[in-house]
């Protein structure tokens, strides 16, 4: 083995242990759902649903409600939760999330499954882990595109999405609580896999130890800037080291 070749095995096996020592910890395990799991949005362009849910409003009256930026804001959510925030508990909140709801469940058709995550999640499951999602997205499209992966058995009923209490989504804990206090699991024994800051602040909130999923650049400057500390950039090194 060359030196160079010596010194980038030193680095990798330096790099893994934090990650092994994080997987060997945890027996419940916490997956956000769009980016860990699959990206919904692959084939129904997110652009486009936040558009017709802008439209919708505009056609209703309601332009003023959002500022320029929120208009033009790419993440359908970023339009749910800006309406939420001006108008909470609101009937229009109630329909514009159902909106939201349909489009994400019109979108599972053509989501992409993340590389590596349907066998991760299988191994997990497969040597005693128990599994759940906490995710910002519907719960019905979450257990929608668990069933067209035959991964429903791998989470049973833990799966835990949006509500119409727009407050709760994360940052704020409640969905990872939920699911904790579901699996009777303790902090220090939990993990949480998740692609965004708010995946990152909601587990720091709950307590409980984050692995940050950064598939691109942006990601990971995102997930470092708001304090993440281990990362991955594929699932490949966290299937290898369950397997290992």
């Amino acid at each position: 083995m060359t030196s160079d070749a010596a010194k980038q095995t030193v680095l990798v096996a330096e790099a893994t242990e934090p990650l092994r020592e994080l997987i060997k910890r945890a027996r419940f395990v916490l997956f956000d759902f769009d980016g860990p799991i699959c990206r919904l949005f692959a084939g129904h362009s997110a652009e486009r649903v936040a558009v017709e849910l802008v439209r919708w409003l505009e056609e209703r009256g309601l332009h003023g409600l959002l500022t320029e930026e929120e208009r033009a804001d790419p993440d359908p959510h970023a339009v749910l939760r800006a309406v939420g925030r001006r108008r909470p508990g609101s009937d229009l909140v109630v329909e514009l999330e159902e909106r939201l709801t349909r489009q994400e469940l019109t979108a599972v058709a053509s989501a992409w499954p993340t590389q590596y995550a349907d066998p991760l999640i299988r191994t997990w499951s497969a040597v005693g882990a128990q599994l759940a999602i906490t995710t910002n997205n519907s719960p019905a499209a979450a257990s929608r595109y668990l069933d067209t992966r035959g991964l429903t058995d791998c989470f049973g009923p833990h799966v835990y999405g949006r509500t119409q209490d727009l407050h709760l989504l994360k940052p704020h804990p409640h969905c990872v609580q939920r699911a904790l206090g579901a699996l009777g699991a303790p902090p220090e024994a939990s993990l949480l896999i998740g692609d965004a800051p708010s995946d990152f602040e909601a587990a720091t909130a709950a307590g409980i130890p984050f692995l940050g999923y950064a598939r691109n650049e942006r990601k990971e400057k995102a997930l470092r800037w708001a304090g993440a500390k281990l990362l991955v950039e594929s699932m490949e090194p966290v299937l290898r080291v369950l397997r290992g």
